[in-house]
């Protein structure tokens, strides 16, 4: 049995992430400011995580065997984990992003034809220019200065950047794909927009030569993080279903479960586009983990089902397929 905090942890797949570490006959606690419970079983810390003091005070002499941190932002508030967990635990996973790698967000010049996926060794956060000081106290003033999704990105970055530079434990950074599924769970509403968007007719904004980007399930993320709090290889994990989509090809699997036929239209340049319309490259390699014997699933097995779950969360007419649901049982997939 492994004791693990999470921190964060309160809602879409930090909430499956803990409840498979609990059932799994991990010694599960979640740390965050209260806004959720978490589920029967385990313990829950109070704590603001950018108040250091507090954070000690509320962890106490607690150590744990990993801690997988589900909400860090900001270099800052990596530097306030980075100090107060030195001695505390066995393991740090951190939830990144694929946003690190957007040529957008990077400094100097972008590789505008890129098509290949994106290894990990591709980004070295520690050795990238951070010459611009910003107040990343202030997360609003930071996303007013930069944009919110270059804020995002860099911050993902910049924190990256802590943890590796002079490592006080062992580390991991998942950058993670786009997370799809989970029906209401999903409070970001990508998958609704396009559900919504092509069940009513109304056109679809893409780019003229849309680029492929990476998925993962909900369900999945949530294995491969608590995979990852138990395995012993430090450093980056890109982390997405095989199987990457453009923004077309997503619509037109939307479209067939809807029994409607999705309608485009080209924006543009410069212009906003829907949410997985890229005017560049950079869908993962999911290579690494893989080879580390983390087992992912294809993008085309778990998809149809879940646009079936979310147009009937939706309220959607009874036209929509049935969901083939998932050829397997996730909670076996990885190889331990």
């Amino acid at each position: 049995m492994r004791n693990i905090l999470v921190i964060g942890g309160s809602r879409y797949f930090g909430k499956s992430l803990v409840t498979r570490a609990r059932d799994a006959g991990d010694s599960v606690t979640v740390l965050n400011r209260g806004t959720t419970a978490p589920p029967a079983g385990v313990e829950h810390l109070l704590a603001d995580r950018d108040d250091e003091d507090r954070l000690r005070a509320a962890l106490g002499p607690r150590t744990f065997d990993a801690v997988i941190d589900q909400v860090c932002y900001t270099p800052d508030q990596a530097a306030v984990a980075r100090r107060v967990f030195a001695g505390r635990t066995g393991r740090y996973v951190m939830t990144s992003t694929m946003e690190v790698y957007d040529p957008a967000t990077l400094p100097g010049p972008a590789d505008p034809g890129r098509r290949e996926p994106v290894a990990e060794d591709s980004l070295d956060p520690v050795a990238l220019a951070h010459s611009r000081r910003l107040p990343w106290h202030d997360r609003a003033e930071v996303e007013r200065l930069l944009g919110p999704a270059r804020a995002y990105a860099e911050g993902k970055r910049r924190a990256e950047a802590v943890f590796l530079h002079e490592p006080a434990f062992p580390y991991v950074s998942v950058r993670t794909a786009h997370v799809l599924g989970g029906g209401e769970e999903d409070f970001t509403g990508r998958l609704a927009h396009y559900i919504g968007r092509i069940a009513d007719g109304i056109p679809v904004d893409v780019h003229k030569a849309p680029y492929a980007t990476s998925f993962i399930h909900h369900e999945e993320i949530a294995e491969l993080l608590h995979w990852a709090a138990g395995q012993s290889f430090t450093g980056p994990l890109n982390a997405a279903s095989h199987g990457a989509l453009d923004v077309t090809a997503l619509c037109e699997a939307v479209g067939e479960r809807l029994g409607r036929r999705p309608e485009f239209r080209v924006v543009g340049k410069g212009a906003a586009a829907s949410p997985f319309s890229f005017d560049r490259g950079y869908a993962l390699d999911n290579g690494r983990a893989a080879a580390r014997g983390f087992v992912f699933d294809r993008v085309a097995d778990w998809l149809p089902g879940e646009i079936t779950r979310t147009a009937r969360g939706l309220g959607l007419p009874r036209r929509v397929q049935p969901s083939p649901g998932l050829a397997r049982n996730r909670i076996s997939r990885a190889v331990v």
